[in-house]
């Protein structure tokens, strides 16, 4: 196995691994540099849907998405689509997946099985970074402060999806819990801090209202987006995107019209997230 991070530690490419046939070792050290990169990138991998859960399956439980639509073989896995006649893709700005939930995600295995012949590249900004470039005040101000994350205003009935009547999307009636989770967690595994409030998904700071807290949030959300704290993956048929959700954000560009892409995802169980405290180091 060789792992090979980005120039500037968001994301890792890794070789030499079969992922329908990994060894615990190789397990753990994936685990592991997924932890300290958050995202790990592989190339040549030929998965069934059996075999794409499976592999997600080494590194936790599965999370069955509630709105997106399942591969009708495999309903555990989730189809992540853009036909030539769609003009919204999925993923189409920056957001962590199931932040929603009150034990959000662990991750993402994404798997393309068809991309445009250009276009279609995913972003990925490093929550590691973001909290490492707040100033000394900014970290203070945050620390200690939890934020509401919500699905209703994207999933919901009154949603996005909703309103532009998007058949890629179901259950709208189950987009109905908020979780409160602190701006800045302990990663699990790392134990690093890592900012964890999200556009997509946070609603507001717990204690203030929407408008109170707008001016704090976009301050942290510039700051994320930076681009020296992302990294980007071209996708070919076949490659895998493996990401970790507590830290890391990822955008999917929309900027292939008239084309078919087709992405399986398989998405890992979490746990609670834990707050981050300076003082303690």
């Amino acid at each position: 196995m060789k792992i090979s991070p980005t120039d500037n530690g968001c994301g890792a490419e890794i070789e030499g691994v079969n992922l329908h046939a990994m060894s615990n070792d190789e397990v753990e050290a994936i685990a592991d540099a997924q932890a300290a990169y958050g995202v790990v990138f592989f190339r040549g991998q030929t998965l069934t849907a059996d075999d794409q859960l499976a592999a997600a399956g080494r590194f936790g439980r599965i999370n069955v998405n509630r709105f997106f639509t399942p591969v009708p073989e495999q309903p555990k896995v989730a189809i992540v689509l853009k036909e030539p006649h769609h003009k919204v893709n999925v993923g189409g700005g920056w957001h962590t997946d199931h932040s929603y939930d009150d034990a959000p995600a662990l991750g993402s295995m994404l798997y393309a099985l068809e991309v445009p012949s250009s276009g279609g590249d995913t972003l990925f900004a490093s929550m590691y970074k973001a909290y490492e470039a707040l100033s000394p005040e900014l970290r203070r101000t945050v620390e200690g402060l939890r934020a509401v994350h919500s699905s209703r205003h994207v999933f919901g009935a009154k949603g996005a999806y909703a309103k532009k009547g998007d058949e890629r999307y179901h259950n709208a009636e189950r987009a109905t819990q908020d979780a409160l989770h602190p701006v800045v967690i302990r990663h699990p595994r790392s134990g690093r801090p890592a900012l964890y409030v999200n556009p997509g998904f946070t609603v507001r700071i717990d204690g203030w209202s929407e408008e109170e807290s707008r001016s704090l949030l976009e301050r942290l959300y510039e700051v994320a987006a930076r681009e020296e704290h992302t990294c980007r993956f071209r996708w070919e048929v076949g490659s895998v995107a493996f990401w970790d959700n507590r830290a890391t954000w990822h955008y999917a560009l929309n900027d292939y019209p008239g084309q078919r892409r087709l992405m399986h995802r398989v998405t890992v169980e979490g746990g609670t997230l834990s707050p981050f405290d300076a003082a303690h180091g």
